[in-house]
């Protein structure tokens, strides 16, 4: 399962949310974090619908987007999606 999470190097709460993903890829091993910024890849970005960061969209296994959080995530809300996504 796959987690994409769009940032952006200046934004103060895409820095809480990678530090609430490395909580989730430390309990959820299966869990895969992959971040794009938004600045450097904004085909990505626009592909995607994202409007703001930070935004985390989980996907299952064959590729549907079972969550969506827009600002910052809490692990339980992360947590909640990944099962979902199982």
């Amino acid at each position: 399962m796959e987690l994409t999470y769009f940032s952006t190097a200046f934004c103060e709460p895409c820095r809480q949310t990678r530090a609430v993903l490395a909580e989730v890829e430390r309990l959820v091993p299966q869990a895969r974090v992959r971040e794009v910024d938004v600045v450097r890849d904004p085909a990505e970005a626009e592909a995607n619908d994202i409007r703001i960061t930070p935004t985390v969209i989980v996907h299952d296994a064959a590729g549907a987007e079972v969550f969506r959080a827009s600002g910052v995530p809490t692990l339980a809300q992360v947590l909640v999606a990944i099962a979902k996504a199982l």
